[in-house]
């Protein structure tokens, strides 16, 4: 391929133009605050698990509270009855009274009973609460730990997207004086290495620092100024300079 000295040497300063945006794409993809972000999403995502589960053990817990006062409403109003009955001397038959007695002891075991049940119920929903309220806490205060995350990637983002226009902006104008044909060269080269142009710079080429062969040598220097050299070894184009050593 033959192409300008000129345009030829316009690559290097296509390719310093490309390296520059190839930089902050990354410094882009690379921000400490957005794998940081994404932590931060992670863990909400599992604290909205956890108060999901924190509000259901509560719910069912109040439900299983309810419960237990529902039991003891009749047992207590049967054990008053039974010591109305007992207190008003209407059961003067020994035998129908000590049944009474023993029932009412019954009873009053089954309330006892059923007031440990209920307590251990209560103490259970309070623990459950305590434990729905730390996760409301720290879930909240995630948030705003995320808010802040976020705004400081998007204020670096901002930054950084300038940037990239600037820099896309004088690419365009670069790669409007470079011939069609070497244009399409030097892309195919650097979508495959990152790299299309690479300067010779003391016989050696700035690409892949290895240093040209006696052969080689001989060949660029009987090459015409408009022919387009490649690297032996890696393959870029090889833009000769003043300092080529040649």
């Amino acid at each position: 391929m033959q192409a300008a000295a000129t345009a030829q040497s316009r690559l290097l300063g296509l390719q310093s133009i490309d390296t520059a945006i190839a930089q902050l794409e990354h410094r882009r993809r690379s921000l400490p605050e957005l794998a940081q972000i994404a932590e931060k999403q992670q863990l909400r995502r599992r604290q909205g698990e956890q108060l999901i589960a924190a509000n259901t053990a509560v719910s069912d817990l109040e439900l299983d509270v309810a419960k237990a006062e529902a039991d003891l409403v009749p047992v207590r109003e049967r054990l008053e009855r039974d010591q109305q009955r007992v207190n008003s001397g209407a059961v003067t038959d020994p035998k129908q009274l000590n049944a009474l007695l023993d029932e009412i002891e019954h009873l009053k075991r089954r309330i006892g009973d059923l007031e440990d049940v209920e307590l251990e119920l209560m103490e259970q929903l309070e623990q459950a609460t305590a434990t729905r309220d730390e996760v409301n806490a720290a879930r909240a205060e995630g948030e705003v730990e995320l808010r802040a995350l976020l705004a400081v990637r998007d204020e670096q983002l901002a930054v950084l997207d300038a940037e990239l226009a600037e820099r896309n902006t004088e690419r365009a104008a670069v790669a409007a004086e470079i011939p069609g044909e070497l244009l399409d060269l030097y892309d195919r080269i650097r979508a495959k290495s990152g790299t299309g142009a690479a300067a010779l710079v003391r016989r050696r080429c700035s690409g892949c620092q290895l240093e040209a062969n006696a052969s080689d040598l001989t060949r660029y220097r009987a090459a015409p100024p408009d022919e387009v050299l490649r690297c032996e070894e890696c393959n870029r184009i090889l833009v000769r300079t003043a300092e080529s050593g040649l």
